[in-house]
């Protein structure tokens, strides 16, 4: 079977890129001096250090230059500095947000598994990098003397699964396959109800026939409100249970396909956190970034988000199972100073029947090879 290479990753970044930029007349994603290092090489290049672990700027800078193949893909004539890729850093959000709201769009002409007939909505916390500051103290804005590494942007928030966590939170749209259609990035204070109507426009934009949502989302006026407009919202709704309002709604979402798509919000979008945290390496201490302040976590999250929706898209393309996302994300690591010549390495897939499925297995080698780029054309999947 064949697999996609480093060069198949760029290309499709690219081209990607240069579609959504032309299709955005109306957005002004940048004026003035045009940009001496693109964006679209931009957002490859720190996909590809954060799928390889490479988080802070002076390092980057330092395998950019020992990796001088890399900078003649990117196109770049010189490498970029230290306080340049800070910066550059910094103003991906938006960018990022919008490409990843076209592709969801855009990715539905390719396969009926990219549809927009029903979305899931969800958020997550992740917890800030360093020690926590107690809300006593933030409320007082008062730092204790010997609290060191402190990220004074983040808030907190409050989670089913972990509690009380200090930090940011992720709120994803997806839709029953998985693929991200959405992403905001706010601290972990910021009510999930209120980015939901934040989102509600472009959401509404995938004309959608339902969105699914937990208890979080639900209010009796939003769901009388968007019925209006056509769009059903669906939710458990525990704690609306007295009044015929309420007996009629219950009874609604139990009938088919309702109750089909309420019961699909676990198998789609719960799922796609696990695997973001596999690919951010968030796994241990409640998920704990390793970048501070809102825009870097922002820019953090919201390219492992676009290189799901990527990984998603060539694995479309090349005839690969949809979901086997980490494979495909992992070949971007498996470049330049590996080569693949049998794999072992744990990759998942998700199903409607189980959360996560083993798939296949990798079995990676460090090359002392001359050539830097590995041939992905050998890759044995069990």
């Amino acid at each position: 079977m064949q697999a996609p290479s480093l060069h198949d990753y760029v290309r499709i970044y690219f081209t990607l890129y240069e579609r959504f930029e032309q299709e955005q007349e109306n957005m002004n994603l940048h004026r003035g001096h045009p940009f001496d290092y693109e964006m679209k090489a931009l957002i490859f290049f720190f996909t590809l250090m954060q799928v390889r672990r490479i988080k802070g700027f002076k390092t980057q800078w330092r395998w950019l230059y020992q990796h001088p193949e890399v900078v003649l893909w990117l196109g770049f004539e010189t490498v970029p500095v230290r306080t340049t890729l800070s910066r550059r850093y910094k103003t991906l959000y938006p960018v990022l947000q919008a490409f990843i709201a076209y592709l969801g769009k855009w990715a539905e002409m390719l396969s009926t598994e990219f549809d927009s007939h029903v979305l899931v909505e969800d958020a997550s916390l992740f917890k800030a990098h360093g020690p926590v500051w107690h809300q006593s103290d933030r409320l007082a804005q008062r730092v204790p003397e010997k609290l060191r590494n402190l990220d004074q942007e983040a808030t907190w928030g409050k989670s089913g699964y972990h509690g009380w966590v200090y930090g940011y939170s992720l709120h994803l749209s997806c839709n029953r396959a998985g693929f991200p259609k959405l992403a905001q990035v706010e601290t972990a204070r910021v009510d999930e109800g209120v980015v939901f109507e934040q989102k509600k426009e472009t959401l509404f934009r995938f004309g959608p026939d339902a969105i699914v949502g937990d208890n979080s989302y639900f209010q009796a006026m939003r769901v009388r409100r968007w019925a209006t407009e056509g769009v059903l919202l669906l939710s458990p709704a525990v704690a609306w249970k007295n009044g015929k309002y309420a007996q009629a709604y219950h009874g609604f979402i139990k009938k088919e396909p309702y109750r089909t798509w309420l019961k699909c919000r676990k198998t789609a979008i719960e799922p796609v956190f696990d695997l973001l945290s596999r690919l951010l390496g968030t796994l241990n201490n409640h998920k704990q970034l390793p970048l501070q302040k809102l825009a870097n976590v922002q820019a953090f999250l919201c390219l492992s988000v676009l290189a799901l929706q990527i990984a998603m898209i060539v694995n479309n393309a090349f005839g690969l199972p949809l979901k086997l996302t980490y494979l495909c994300t992992l070949l971007i690591l498996l470049s330049h100073c590996y080569s693949v010549e049998f794999i072992k390495l744990r990759s998942w897939q998700f199903t409607p029947g189980n959360v996560l499925k083993k798939r296949c297995c990798i079995v990676l080698w460090k090359s002392g090879c001359e050539s830097t780029t590995g041939s992905y054309n050998n890759i044995l999947i069990n």
